[in-house]
């Protein structure tokens, strides 16, 4: 949508606008800051569980939840916001508590040792593919695929994977949003 209309629907002009947000990063960052940080307290949510895997699960499934309820949000988990230093840090910290559950359920034995951080962005991107193709015809198969990848994620079921990718391929995927 061009900057004019949403200046347009928000009753301001043009200029004023801009002054607030320079760029449409500024302005999509200031969108989902209140999500963001929802996104965030999930995970220190899910690190206050009785035992990791139990959070781990909640978690997965909280943010898979959190995209199919809000349409914008879908793909803003899986984004970075190089203009949005503080988001960037809240994103950062989230990552890094993230990293600290999945090292938890792996050491309780739960959470299949090959598992990295970087395959939650997967399959963020994967659920917002799943709630975007079934939104209309089947509202809550997102629910189903989150369910399967848990079970995925299992030790006891864990079987040979491809490498996944690196934190570095998975950043420059997440700032493909930004940039269009």
């Amino acid at each position: 949508m061009p900057l004019e209309e949403i200046a347009d629907r928000a009753g301001v002009g043009i200029a004023t606008l801009y002054r607030r947000f320079p760029t449409r990063e500024d302005l999509i960052a200031a969108s989902f800051e209140r999500k963001l940080t929802e996104y965030a307290e999930a995970v220190e949510e899910a690190l206050r569980a009785p035992d990791a895997w139990s959070g781990f699960c909640g978690y997965v499934q909280r943010v898979c939840a959190m995209q199919a309820a809000d349409r914008g949000l879908r793909d803003v988990l899986t984004m970075t916001f190089p203009a949005g230093a503080a988001l960037e840090r809240q994103r950062r910290k989230a990552y890094r508590d993230f990293a600290m559950l999945v090292r938890r359920a792996q050491a309780e034995g739960r959470l299949r040792r090959d598992f990295v951080p970087e395959d939650l962005v997967v399959l963020l991107m994967a659920n917002a593919g799943v709630v975007q193709g079934t939104r209309d015809a089947a509202p809550g198969a997102w629910k189903r695929f989150a369910a399967l990848m848990i079970e995925a994620f299992r030790a006891d079921r864990a079987g040979p994977l491809p490498e996944p990718p690196t934190r570095r391929q998975i950043y420059r995927a997440m700032q493909r949003l930004v940039r269009t």
